[in-house]
């Protein structure tokens, strides 16, 4: 797959600086498909820096894979903020990371509604000793590869801005 020169220079950043830092990363992806670990292991050197991605489609997935229990996503929804929260924190206790960045969204063409539309992603974000963040964006009704791309610039710029305090 071939990504955008904006992607890969973002990626390059983050797989620089998490080197640098000596820091460990982990995705847990839904809208993306994988794309966000895509991206970073697109990078040479990502080796010393990517621990795993997790692609958590399904509900699920998200269940046994990331230990989310199936109640949070029956009473939230998996594209909610409770549920990026746990994918995020699921990706950080399953894995060796310092950091995970998770993502789950509507990328569409279809499948939103009034409350939730399509181009409404949720982006989780965890680090060992702080607490899980989350974030709502919307990138509107730009076309599933328009959002699957802006989700994944988004996502590695928190990664970028996480490793930067």
């Amino acid at each position: 797959m071939s990504f955008s020169p904006q992607i890969l220079a973002l990626a390059t950043r983050v797989i620089e600086t998490a080197t640098h830092k000596q820091l460990i990363l982990a995705t847990a992806e839904s809208c993306t498909g994988g794309l966000i670990a895509g991206a970073l292991t697109a990078i040479p050197g990502s080796s010393a820096v990517v621990d795993r991605g997790f692609v958590t489609y399904s509900n699920e997935a998200k269940t046994q894979m990331l230990g989310i229990p199936s109640g949070l996503i029956g009473m939230h929804g998996a594209v909610s903020s409770p549920v990026a929260q746990a994918m995020a924190s699921g990706a950080l206790n399953r894995s060796n990371a310092h950091r995970a960045v998770a993502v789950t969204g509507i990328a569409g063409p279809g499948g939103g509604s009034a409350l939730k539309p399509e181009g409404l992603v949720w982006f989780g974000f965890a680090q060992q000793g702080k607490d899980v963040l989350s974030e709502e964006k919307h990138f509107g009704a730009i076309g599933r590869d328009n959002v699957r791309s802006a989700t994944v610039q988004y996502a590695l710029r928190l990664l970028l801005t996480s490793m930067e305090d």
